[in-house]
């Protein structure tokens, strides 16, 4: 019963979209293509995402990841990464619908909103990220908004109709993991739309917890790209998002305050 269960429990519903996995990867970091190319189909992902500014400054004659991934099989995910400002990311944002029409994804109108003024810590900018959601979904976009840990900016980016509010655990690329999970915990059990917990997941433990706290999927970049070995850890990540998955529906034991044996007393031999 579990094994034919398997593909819907782990399906990922944003917006009118469905897609078959919760996991999904970023391309960055990675020490070479064949590398990200192999994590990526090891991993099982959907969903891909990808810097918009990298993605259309890729005007060197060489041949870049976009070009060797199968579009057919793989869903884009356009990110306006870099942008310090509501304007910038507004901006950024239209250039994603070309990138999704090169690659053949007429219908693709996701976006995922970054709005970054803080080089230093690379903290989401709560003023223009809200802006820009407001901007960008009245444009027909599905958005999906990077943002804080913040339970009132993550309700505030639904109700401005985002399909998505994508919390971070920790600082990008920081691995440093679930560094608020009483937050995480309000906005899953606030939320009406998927929440998506994005970046500072450092590891399979990690990613397994985030889900067993209800989070709606997970998106993984460093902890993958920047792993002794990636493929390895990209297998690992995707059993995590399962187990986590399936730990969530099972329903926890509850916690008791002292030992109960595991046999009972009764009948025992004296």
């Amino acid at each position: 019963m579990i094994d034919n269960q398997t593909d819907r429990i782990h399906e990922l519903q944003i917006a009118d979209k469905v897609f078959k996995s919760s996991l999904m990867l970023g391309t960055g970091k990675y020490r070479n293509i064949k590398e990200a190319i192999e994590s990526i189909a090891i991993s099982k992902t959907s969903i891909v995402t990808v810097a918009i500014r990298r993605a259309t400054n890729m005007n060197t004659g060489k041949t870049s990841l976009i070009d060797l991934l199968d579009w057919t099989k793989l869903w884009l995910l356009p990110n306006t990464a870099g942008c310090k400002n509501s304007e910038e990311a507004i901006r950024i944002a239209l250039l994603g619908k070309e990138l999704n029409k090169r690659i053949g994804q007429i219908d693709n109108t996701f976006i995922k909103l970054e709005v970054i003024s803080d080089p230093k810590h690379l903290l989401p900018d709560p003023i223009g990220t809200l802006k820009a959601a407001e901007y960008l979904v009245r444009k027909d976009f599905k958005v999906l908004a990077y943002t804080n840990s913040d339970p009132i900016l993550a309700k505030q980016l639904e109700e401005v109709g985002c399909s998505a509010v994508m919390p971070l655990a920790s600082p990008i690329g920081s691995g440093q993991g679930l560094q608020n999970l009483f937050n995480l915990s309000i906005i899953i059990q606030n939320s009406r739309v998927p929440i998506i917990i994005d970046a500072g997941i450092g590891t399979a433990s990690e990613a397994s917890k985030a889900m067993e706290l209800g989070a709606d999927g997970i998106l993984l970049n460093t902890a993958i790209a920047r792993a002794q070995s990636p493929q390895m850890m990209a297998n690992a990540m995707k059993l995590a998002v399962q187990s986590g998955k399936y730990a969530k529906l099972a329903g926890r034991m509850q916690k008791e305050i002292q030992a109960i044996p595991s046999s009972p007393n009764v009948g025992l031999s004296t």
